[in-house]
C-alpha cells in the first residue's frame, strides 16, 4: 500500500505545481509573482498552493507599511494598524522553484 500513497502524494504535488504555474505571472528577475487573491480564486486547493509556495522557497512579500494620516480622521478604526497582522498581497518565487530544481 505505502507505493499508491505514494504515487498519489507525487500526483497531488504535481497537480498543485500545475496551478502555480498557472496562476504565476514572471518578474523582473526571473522569477515569478503570484497574487494571493488568485490563489484565494482557486477555492478549496487555496492552503495547498500556499503551502506549497512556502515549501519551495517562496516568500510573501513584504507589506508596505504607510504612515498614519494626519488630522482627525488619522486613526480611523477601520485603517489597518501598524501591529495589525496582514496577509501578503502577493508570493515571490525564484526561476528554480518553478522549474523543479531546489
Amino acid at each position: 500500500m505505502p507505493a499508491s500513497s505514494s504515487s498519489d502524494t507525487r500526483e497531488a504535488d504535481a497537480e498543485v505545481r500545475a496551478a502555480v504555474i498557472r496562476l504565476s505571472r514572471p518578474d523582473g528577475d526571473g522569477g515569478a509573482v503570484i497574487e494571493r487573491a488568485a490563489i484565494l480564486a482557486e477555492g478549496t486547493p487555496a492552503a495547498a498552493i500556499e503551502a506549497w509556495i512556502i515549501d519551495h522557497g517562496g516568500q510573501p512579500e513584504a507589506p508596505i507599511i504607510a504612515a498614519a494620516a494626519p488630522g482627525l480622521y488619522g486613526l480611523r478604526p477601520d485603517r489597518p494598524t501598524f501591529g495589525g497582522q496582514r496577509q501578503p498581497r502577493r508570493y515571490v518565487l525564484s526561476a528554480a522553484a518553478l522549474s523543479g530544481t531546489r
